[in-house]
């Protein structure tokens, strides 16, 4: 039979078994790490959330050296041509895995999080860490489709938000950071016309006009319909958890669209 139908049977079995579309929805727990050691480790400081839009050309990296960073996906290209290395890197995306699966393997980083679905993916381990992750935002027959969550605790589960930039807020949040700057957040996306869309999947057909490097999501990549108005509705939501408790996200991008947080200048973070 074909893979590709036995997914689907099989799909349909989990949505239609309460009992195993909770399990599905929440994730796998099996693999996971134990992230206690982690709680709070940067209570107090400050970091960088770096995004991937076209903007993060304008921002000098070289002043992160210094700093606490955390970086996702395709940031490899950035250090292939500056030199930039985050302090963590995080990877949620399913097609960004599979497409950049030797990329990913390589890359060096003092900490690597991952959604624990993954950790067969993973052959160089040094420095991985996986976490539980609940889809319930992503899947249309769950209770909490396009619905923000937070979750204050690594070591249950991390929330999907139609970003991968939630699970590092997230992240931050579980290991004390109490003040974040977003950097590379245009907040804007082009589909382009010679692209290949079915549903929510894209598939490349050129370069890639909305990140950094042509290559982010380019020729034969595959990505998600980014659904910026579902995004901002995470970000106000995230904004309140993390005002709540006396901590604050602020917004460092040169330009952009991106209105949610209070906006910083960059360089100005440095002097």
């Amino acid at each position: 039979m074909n893979s590709d139908i036995m997914k689907e049977r099989i799909k349909k079995i989990i949505y239609n078994n309460k009992a195993l579309y909770s399990r599905y929805d929440k994730g796998f727990s099996f693999g996971c790490s134990d992230f206690s050691k982690l709680k709070d480790k940067f209570k107090g400081e400050r970091a960088f959330i770096v995004g991937n839009g076209p903007s993060l050309n304008k921002h000098d990296l070289s002043l992160l050296k210094n700093e606490y960073s955390f970086a996702v996906n395709g940031i490899f290209y950035k250090t292939e041509s500056e030199g930039y290395r985050p302090t963590f890197y995080v990877v949620e995306d399913r097609h960004v895995m599979l497409d950049n699966v030797d990329k990913i393997n390589a890359f060096e980083a003092r900490y690597k999080f991952f959604p624990v679905d993954y950790k067969s993916q993973l052959k160089n381990k040094k420095n991985c860490w996986f976490f539980r992750m609940d889809k319930g935002y992503y899947n249309k027959t769950s209770p909490y489709f396009a619905i923000p969550r937070f979750s204050a605790d690594m070591n249950d589960k991390l929330y999907c938000g139609q970003s991968v930039t939630m699970i590092n807020l997230q992240i931050a949040y579980y290991l004390g950071f109490s003040e974040i700057y977003l950097i590379g957040m245009d907040h804007s996306y082009h589909i382009p016309s010679d692209a290949d869309v079915a549903g929510e999947e894209i598939t490349s057909n050129s370069d890639d006009p909305n990140h950094f490097h042509p290559e982010y999501f380019g020729k034969g990549k595959k990505w998600h319909d980014p659904h910026l108005d579902r995004v901002e509705r995470t970000y106000s939501y995230f904004k309140l958890a993390y005002e709540s408790q006396g901590r604050k996200v602020y917004n460092a991008t040169v330009g952009g669209n991106l209105e949610v947080f209070e906006r910083v200048d960059y360089y100005g973070l440095f002097k």
